[in-house]
């Protein structure tokens, strides 16, 4: 602060007043400190005293309630289109034909109801004039007269209609189907043509637009194709082992809906039900909204972040400000102001501009969720709801709550700040905050972030992760400051090198705030580049050159000699061939499992459903066997994949039941294997070390055959080849349901480069809220600089001496600090990487080096923006300011 700055700010110190000061004893009637506040916010604002903390706070709300924008809009389309989203008010779902109980009970409420079926298969195009299409993977989805019971569909005559497209509320003639633009354009196919469902050629009526319940699970990423469920049976398409899920909604009076909902959930948690569960308004349909949830937590974190990073900002910023108003308060208390009357003006100040700042957050939030909504184009409609004014009260909450617990301590002690300080500079300095001011701030703060989070578990890790993060830093930062004070020796070292230890030294708590603070504003970056550039590419690259790309299942028993005949013919030499069989989970030694032995929601899931368990003598070469040993053709034996084990609480030794379509059969565990799933190989839960099922009784049990292989370089080289393959098979065996997984993969793989691009877009309010933090922190002790700089010029110390010492001094802590962010940055890239996306990554072990060349750079760069008029101020007018 200059001397003319100086005089200006006591000259508006004594007129903000409104009058002179009275005498001693007589009661000030000049202004209110509401008046008052408003005189000291215009002032700090034409300074630009204010300015970092309006950023700090406008960049934490923008994150928070950007996220907490779309999160509301969606939850509010969902709500508007419940019914419709869910297909009825009630919805029981099963893996077999709804049981006849209820669907008399639902008859007996008075409700109307009507059942679906859907699951994947094949489909084979054919035009008018007999000419094979393309073979593509559709949702195939059968439905009863009466569907849909909410909503409607929309259809159109043909594909160049389809912006035309007109309701209706019938379902295809006996021998129609209807298929969706995206099936008919992969099938080579329009209105008129045929397409063939297993033995069964369906004509082609209408394309499908809209389907009110359609779903988001995995499977539905392929085109629906909607049929009559009277022309199900002639296709043949439904064979013991195949995976269908049965729906069946009902709607009625609310009354008679809510007393069937409560009857079907009792219902569905009794042991003899397996497989049902139950759906209505308020549970929803979890499926539909998998993708969306899992990038809701990617946001969530990253916003946490930078509302946290916003709120060290906050403090920092909060604190220069209180250090800079020390002589203005000091001469308010000589004209006669109480520590009341200050402290209450401040306050007031602070939430005016706390509600300035979260506006302005907000307005920033809101059109950052549109470019949200543009990024995730495709998984989030367009046409969502208007947001209600939880999102607002939110950011206002989030916003007040950072400048108030963290920016209104420091800033209070300057009612305190004694009238002696006009004559003596020494007295009324800062004090460090009391830690149960502190405590109560962040504990405040903490619960507004695990509330706008949505997601306790969340909330939780991140919070605690961050204050683990300072707590290391500031630990490192003091241990970094003891090892520099023993390792440069006076006398042998430069001398800018050894004036700068000393600067550090004899500041070691200021030390560890700006090591710590830059080192979080850091970490902000390192994780940004880690994730992006590592992370991701590596998850993307984690299947391997020569994987399989097809993956067949529902292969009869009587079709696998020609089946694998066909593939030998096609040069297919190498495949993962397995027997496949549905089989639930019903005891385990001897006790019997249902969902409610578990707690865990996973466990709950894998127990209520049935699985694909698999047997072979050989133990598969990409698994690993990691607890016991595969005995070959060992009787009474299983192996089980070691995340299933976990999940479940199973151990070796455990004996396990197994209900295999009414056949009961018992093995013990024999060891427990490790099963890499990014290996696109076919892989098992369980498997049995035999090439012979039989039970007990001598009975056999349901079985099918998955293949997975590699369709040959010369056959899948064109467009047009590869089909011809997957048709000449499909034709072949109707009945099997044939994936290619490169397609798949790579509709994957879109949906993620969606997600990455929304998180990524987020990131830079981390990242500009880390740079905040790295101003604040660098320029926080910008007045203690000047006065000891001040004095060593007095003494004859040059300012090219004093430029290096403080390029030394801020080159180191940017150093330390990119040092530890980068290697905090690396253990949490590697723990994502080992425990969330499930493989191996090593980061570069020059890493650690660039974070702290380039905590360096920024460093110097912050402080020569910061810090560039610390050196050209006057001697004389920093040592008469000091004195």
């Amino acid at each position: 602060m200059s001397e003319r700055t100086q005089d200006a700010s006591t000259h508006d110190a004594a007129q903000a007043l409104g009058a002179v000061a009275a005498p001693a004893g007589v009661k000030q009637t000049g202004v209110t400190w509401w008046t008052q506040a408003w005189r000291t916010l215009w002032r700090d604002a034409r300074a630009g005293e204010l300015r970092l903390l309006v950023v700090a706070v406008a960049l934490g709300v923008a994150a928070l309630s950007s996220v907490s924008f779309l999160a509301d809009r969606l939850n509010g389309g969902l709500q508007r289109d419940a019914r419709q989203l869910l297909g009825g008010d009630v919805v029981v779902v099963s893996d077999q034909a709804t049981p006849a109980h209820i669907l008399q009970r639902a008859k007996e409420d008075g409700l109307q109801g009507v059942a679906t079926l859907s699951f994947p298969t094949m489909a084979r195009g054919q035009t008018q004039n007999g000419v094979e299409s393309n073979s593509r993977l559709v949702a195939l989805k059968a439905a009863d007269t009466g569907y849909p019971l909410r909503g409607q569909l929309k259809v159109a005559s043909t594909l160049a209609q389809v912006e035309a497209a007109e309701k209706t509320t019938l379902i295809p003639n006996r021998g129609e189907v209807w298929v969706e633009p995206a099936g008919l354009e992969a099938l080579g196919l329009d209105v008129g043509d045929s397409v063939w469902l297993g033995n069964s050629r369906l004509r082609i009526s209408r394309v499908l637009v809209h389907e009110p319940d359609r779903g988001a699970g995995f499977m539905n990423f392929a085109p629906r194709v909607l049929m009559n469920s009277a022309d199900l049976a002639a296709t043949a398409l439904i064979q013991p082992a195949s995976r269908v899920t049965w729906r069946y909604a009902v709607v009625g009076p609310n009354t008679a809906s809510q007393k069937f909902l409560a009857w079907a959930e009792a219902e569905s948690k009794k042991p003899e039900v397996r497989g049902v569960r139950v759906e209505s308004l308020e549970a929803g349909r979890p499926e539909m909204r998998q993708t969306l949830d899992r990038a809701g937590k990617f946001l969530n974190l990253v916003a946490l972040l930078a509302a946290l990073l916003s709120a060290v900002a906050v403090a920092l910023a909060a604190r220069g400000f209180a250090a800079r108003h020390l002589d203005d308060c000091a001469m308010l208390r000589v004209l006669g102001l109480s520590q009341r009357h200050i402290a209450l003006s401040y306050t007031a100040e602070f939430v005016w501009v706390g509600t300035f700042a979260s506006v302005l957050g907000l307005v920033l939030g809101y059109a950052v969720h549109l470019v949200f909504v543009v990024l995730l184009k495709g998984l989030v409609e367009t046409a969502l709801p208007a947001p209600s004014v939880w999102p607002v009260v939110y950011g206002l909450g989030t916003g007040l709550t950072l400048l108030l617990a963290f920016g209104l301590p420091p800033v209070l002690q300057l009612a305190s700040v004694p009238a002696l300080r006009v004559m003596r500079r020494d007295v009324g300095e800062l004090k460090a905050t009391t830690l149960s001011v502190w405590a109560l701030g962040l504990t405040g703060f903490s619960v507004l972030l695990i509330a706008v989070s949505r997601d306790l578990k969340l909330g939780l890790m991140v919070v605690g992760g961050f204050a683990g993060a300072v707590l290391l830093f500031a630990g490192m930062a003091w241990l970094a400051v003891q090892v520099l004070r023993r390792s440069v020796v006076e006398g042998s070292a430069p001398p800018w090198l050894m004036l700068a230890t000393r600067q550090v030294s004899a500041r070691p708590v200021y030390a560890m705030v700006q090591v710590s603070a830059l080192a979080v504003g850091l970490l902000a970056l390192a994780l940004l580049v880690l994730l992006r550039t590592d992370l991701i590419s590596s998850w993307r690259n984690a299947t391997p050159v020569n994987a399989p790309n097809r993956f067949v299942i529902n292969i009869q028993p009587s079709q696998a000699q020609p089946f694998l005949q066909t593939l030998r013919e096609a040069g297919v030499n190498k495949l993962d061939w397995y027997p496949m069989i549905r089989a639930r989970l019903v005891a385990v030694n001897d006790n019997t499992v249902t969902p409610d032995s578990y707690t865990e929601e996973r466990a709950q899931r894998l127990v209520d459903r049935e699985f694909n368990v698999s047997f072979s003598a050989d133990q598969p070469e990409h698994n690993t066997v990691v607890v016991g040993a595969w005995q070959a053709e060992e009787a009474n034996a299983l192996s089980i994949e070691e995340g299933i084990a976990k999940t479940l609480k199973l151990k070796l030794g455990d004996k396990l039941r197994f209900d295999m379509a009414g056949v009961l059969h018992e093995a013990r565990i024999t060891s427990v294997r490790r099963v890499d799933w990014a290996s696109m190989r076919a892989n098992f839960f369980v498997m049995y070390p035999v090439s012979h099922m039989t039970t007990g009784a001598g009975f056999d049990v349901p079985t099918t055959y998955i293949a997975a292989f590699r369709v040959p370089q010369r056959m899948a080289a064109t467009d047009k080849s590869s089909p011809t393959f997957d048709n000449q098979l499909i034709s072949r065996f109707p009945n099997v349901t044939s994936v290619d997984m490169g397609a798949t993969l790579n509709q994957v793989q879109s949906v993620l480069g969606q997600v990455v691009s929304a998180v990524e877009f987020l990131f830079l309010f981390t990242l500009a809220a880390g740079l905040v933090v790295l101003f604040a922190a660098v320029t926080a002790t910008r007045e203690e600089r000047a006065r000891e700089y001040a004095v060593l010029r007095a003494l004859g110390a040059s300012n090219q001496l004093l430029a290096n010492v403080q390029r030394a001094e801020l080159a180191g802590i940017g150093a330390l600090a990119g040092l530890l962010a980068t290697c905090v940055a690396m253990a949490m890239g590697w723990g994502l990487a080992r425990f969330a996306f499930e493989f191996e990554w090593t980061a570069s072990p020059w890493a650690p080096l660039l974070g702290a060349v380039v905590g360096a750079l920024l460093a110097l760069a912050a402080g020569w923006w910061g810090l560039r008029d610390v050196l050209r101020r006057p001697v004389v007018q920093t040592l008469r300011q000091a004195s």
